[in-house]
């Protein structure tokens, strides 16, 4: 009787009780994640950073209802290395994925595992590129194929254990598979989504819908396409990048046809072309003999040459972008129907950026603005002021504790990049105690594309770059008089108490980061289609192949 008279006595109370444990609930609701990524693309190839190539209105939309970082940075501009950066939150010199011939460590400690143990509900679609398979994921359906980048049609998939071959454009076809996860998955739970586009990544090749679509266009030619490279070292001149003589005639330009392919059908354009629908190939043929004629009919040499071929690269690569651009706004699309779009913290990246024929380039790996610069706009709702613009120095090390943050998961001490949650609540405005410099550390060497082993750190107005290794070469810029990174002012007398500060800063920098010894060699060995690698000191090394 007392627990009946009790509850006939509190009706209001216990009312009111529930009232305020529902309003508790709902402010403490943990925000779901969807963290996009392409690869290879820059913020060049982005109307909301100012490119003046393409409009990309649903990336631009995620900046203009969020936040647009100018400053964001990869910490090794290549892409597996990337990816581990950000699953882990630490350099690659700790995580262990130093190049793309490593195999990612899946044991160790990443962000979705630990938003996983916290009890999100975590999924990958698209690309992994880490070799080894998917860890701390309730479901994913990765890539599989041409050395783990997948094809642009008819795609290889590895999914939750088992190999399929999805049928259709590799961009649209990641959508339908990131949006049959939100449709299917557990409502009673937060979720964090890793959408990975294969787009734009080498070989450039548009969905059906987009062939063509820029054949007839003209796009400006980057202010330093014909660099000389006059006043800087080896590394610019021994790379293996360059519109000029990288760019091959088949892969990359698409200058064969279809009875060329025939004859050599172990080309590996034949080889994708031939995972392409009859009438899809006959689209193809039709848009890139306009191409090839006027390559046979030209007769081009020197810089006319090179001009023609960034053409046909740039209506290539924009093409593949259009069409991520579309699948981003399908995806914001579904979100806003499904009422999950306030909730859901929105970011779009790049692994890293890249040349748009910037010093006669393409590709990535140097720590130059083009490539080092990732693009990074994020969209939370009412937690992020729409139209914020942050010039705070960011990493893609940063993106993890950021994550965790927002998930009320606690911060790992070993993690070594920093929570932007108080940037993000604070209109994009940098912190007092933030940091100074971002650094970088490339690896990849030798191998392809020939660019040299380098670190160093990138200021708000200078960057600081010692190239090792088979060289020992330095150089220094000052951005704000030299955005493009054309006049090396190393050793210049003008800037030596600079240039002093800026290695004082480097050392510092590499101390907190525990790359204490960066000019540790990696004498590679190659045995059959493995890379075996063996620590030797500098001293002991000089010209491996």
């Amino acid at each position: 009787m007392r627990n009946s008279c009790s509850t006939l006595l509190l009706p209001l109370a216990a009312l009111s009780i529930v009232s305020c444990a529902g309003q508790k609930k709902e402010e403490t609701k943990r925000p779901n994640i969807i963290f996009m990524m392409t690869d290879d693309h820059t913020t060049q190839a982005m109307s909301c950073y100012g490119g003046n190539l393409i409009q990309t209105p649903n990336m631009d939309r995620i900046a203009n209802e969020g936040i647009r970082f100018d400053n964001c940075y990869a910490v090794n501009a290549l892409s597996g290395p990337s990816r581990a950066c950000i699953l882990t939150g630490k350099f690659s010199h700790e995580n262990g994925f130093t190049d793309n011939a490593s195999v990612f460590d899946g044991d160790q400690q990443t962000f979705p595992k630990l938003l996983q143990q916290a009890g999100y509900q975590t999924a990958i679609v698209g690309k992994w590129h880490l070799i080894s398979e998917p860890q701390g994921f309730d479901h994913w359906s990765i890539l599989s194929g041409q050395h783990e980048q997948g094809d642009y049609y008819d795609p290889d998939f590895w999914e939750n254990g088992q190999h399929i071959v999805e049928k259709g454009y590799v961009t649209d076809i990641i959508t339908d598979k990131a949006i049959e996860f939100l449709a299917h998955r557990d409502k009673d739970k937060p979720f964090c989504m890793m959408y990975h586009q294969k787009a734009p990544h080498r070989n450039w090749m548009p969905a059906p819908r987009h062939l063509g679509l820029f054949n007839n266009t003209t796009f400006p030619e980057p202010a330093n396409l014909f660099d000389d490279y006059e006043g800087r070292g080896r590394a610019s001149r021994e790379q293996d990048m360059s519109i000029e003589h990288t760019l091959t005639n088949d892969w990359d330009l698409k200058l064969m046809t279809r009875e060329e392919m025939l004859k050599d059908t172990t080309n590996r354009l034949y080889k994708v072309y031939k995972r392409m629908p009859e009438e899809v190939q006959d689209k193809w043929d039709s848009v890139y003999a306009q191409r090839i004629a006027e390559y046979r009919k030209g007769n081009l040499t020197g810089k006319a040459l090179i001009s023609w071929k960034y053409q046909q690269y740039m209506r290539d690569y924009l093409a593949t972008v259009i069409a991520v651009d579309e699948n981003i706004g399908r995806l914001l699309s579904y979100l806003e129907k499904t009422g999950e779009l306030e909730n859901t913290i929105i970011v779009y990246t790049s692994d890293q950026g890249f040349f748009l024929g910037e010093h006669g380039w393409f590709d990535k790996r140097f720590m130059y603005e083009e490539c080092q610069r990732m693009p990074l706009v994020i969209r939370f709702g009412k937690g992020v002021k729409a139209g914020s613009i942050s010039s705070a120095i960011s990493m893609n090390v940063d993106f993890a504790p950021t994550f965790l943050d927002y998930a009320s998961v606690e911060i790992p001490s070993d993690i070594q990049g920093t929570s932007l949650k108080p940037i993000l609540e604070n209109e994009g405005k940098t912190p007092v105690d933030w940091r100074k410099a971002a650094y970088y550390h490339y690896y990849e060497y030798p191998a392809e594309h020939s660019v040299k082993r380098h670190y160093g750190i990138r200021t708000q107005d200078f960057k600081l770059i010692h190239f090792y290794n088979d060289i020992d070469e330095w150089e220094m810029y000052d951005l704000a008089k030299d955005p493009k990174e054309m006049n090396n002012i190393f050793g210049k007398p003008e800037y030596i108490e600079k240039q002093e500060e800026l290695l004082l800063l480097l050392r510092q920098t590499q101390k907190e980061y525990k790359d204490t010894d960066p000019d540790e060699k990696e004498k590679v060995l190659f045995k059959g289609d493995r890379r075996y690698i063996d620590r030797v000191p500098l001293t002991k090394l000089s010209g491996t192949r």
